[in-house]
């Protein structure tokens, strides 16, 4: 039985202590590479496997320590299998669930900056320990008056350190994402805005209420109601949900019929936002969704949420119109508008772009093209992460030199990326209702 991560009573949060591990965590990569040089001279068929392994613990135990932005990257980064080597994956998936979580006194702490008041003020019971703790903040359980309440609470820092953060994180993200500087600059102030949003507890608050009440007449889903009163920038409060997390669901062995209507509901629930409402959950991590009794899907977290400007979600959903892929001159406007090809690229560099991302769109796109389809397909997935790979390694992308896609695509992609991943993890066959426009 695996054992509880060890409860932090301090998080460094002056510019200089974050610094000082960060390039700690530095030193032991480069010596990580030292050792793992060294012993490629004895054995030269020694591979980067246990390279691999130590930096990503090393990575993380830093990480986990700082929390806050430079952890959620680490998260962000391991919802991509075509990112990072596995033992980066594996590490830093840990992230969504279960990252070394605050002691009492400093939630004690947090509450009576909050309210002037402790949490055993405020509540009849509250775990001394959190059930659950992330990037952001972690969740303990209280209840008051017969109700049984989720209360997340920030960790100290976290908003102040969002900008410090990311300038530090940068040497880490070149190396393991194989991104240019121009590429990495073109999406961080994305990155910085979403994070800076994610710490605004009452933003969070406010979208989550205005979401589910949007989505609650979907089939399968649920909402927990939240409590401004008892919520600020930096806790909330809302309601307990009791169910299981898909991974201890699926362990459960579930018939394709529960699989199939978790899978449509998921579907139906970003299909809304997409289409209807232009603004999306953007972080669908298996942590953020509950199986409720009944075969009903709970979505817990609304942190995340991308607003999408109506000039790049016509342009970027027409792409997965089969007829666009015919039409050249419509394509090219589309390939222009969204950044994916320009002015300043020769000829050649417009031929082998455009030719890359008809490939891209074709792939992804190929769940809109029917009426149905089998997300249990693993050789489809295979098809992308090969893609994907060959891809980051093509010396024409790896010299480009401007980044290639608006930077609205970015988390726009991510969705997409998770919730399909979501539905191959659920072996899900479900309708891919699209709106009239695309069909």
């Amino acid at each position: 039985m695996s054992q509880s991560p060890e409860e932090q009573d301090h998080i460094p949060t002056s510019k200089v202590q974050r610094a000082t591990k960060f390039l700690g965590a530095g030193a032991k990569v480069g010596g990580n590479y030292i050792k793992h040089y060294a012993k490629k001279i004895v054995n030269p068929s020694l591979s980067k496997e246990e390279l691999h392994e130590d930096n990503a613990q090393d990575i993380y135990n830093s990480l986990s320590q700082l929390k806050g932005s430079a952890l959620k990257v680490a998260q962000m980064m391991s919802m991509d299998k075509t990112m990072l080597p596995g033992a980066y994956q594996d590490k830093f998936t840990m992230a969504q669930y279960s990252a070394p979580p605050l002691s009492y006194p400093l939630v004690v702490r947090t509450f009576q900056k909050a309210f002037g008041r402790t949490p055993e003020d405020m509540f009849d019971t509250f775990s001394t320990s959190a059930v659950n703790a992330a990037s952001i903040g972690q969740v303990h359980k209280a209840t008051k008056d017969g109700k049984t309440f989720a209360v997340k609470v920030q960790y100290p820092g976290v908003a102040e350190s969002v900008s410090s953060d990311l300038k530090m994180v940068r040497p880490f993200a070149y190396r393991l994402l194989n991104m240019n500087e121009k590429e990495m600059d073109h999406y961080m102030d994305e990155v910085e805005e979403k994070l800076l949003e994610e710490t605004d507890y009452e933003l969070e608050v406010q979208r989550s209420i205005e979401i589910a009440a949007a989505c609650r007449h979907l089939p399968h889903l649920h909402f927990p109601n939240y409590y401004p009163e008892m919520s600020t920038a930096r806790i909330i409060t809302m309601d307990w949900l009791e169910g299981a997390h898909l991974k201890e669901w699926l362990q459960n062995n579930p018939t394709q019929e529960e699989r199939n209507q978790i899978g449509q509901a998921l579907w139906d629930f970003y299909h809304h936002q997409v289409h209807h409402l232009k603004q999306v959950h953007a972080d669908p991590h298996p942590g953020n969704f509950i199986i409720l009794p009944g075969v009903t899907l709970g979505i817990i977290d609304f942190g995340c949420v991308k607003v999408i400007p109506e000039d790049f979600y016509q342009g970027y959903f027409s792409l997965i119109k089969k007829e666009s892929l015919l039409n050249e001159t419509e394509l090219n406007q589309i390939f222009y508008d969204l950044d994916f090809i320009s002015d300043r690229d020769t000829p050649a560099e417009q031929a082998y772009f455009k030719g890359v991302f008809k490939e891209m769109i074709a792939l992804l796109g190929r769940p809109f093209h029917a009426e149905t389809f089998d997300f249990a397909q693993n050789d489809y997935f295979q098809q992308i992460y090969t893609l994907g790979d060959r891809i980051s390694k093509d010396k024409m992308f790896r010299q480009s030199r401007q980044a290639r896609g608006s930077k609205h695509g970015l988390f726009i992609n991510r969705t997409y990326f998770g919730l399909y991943s979501l539905l191959n993890q659920l072996g899900a066959h479900i309708t891919t209702t699209k709106p009239d426009w695309l069909k």
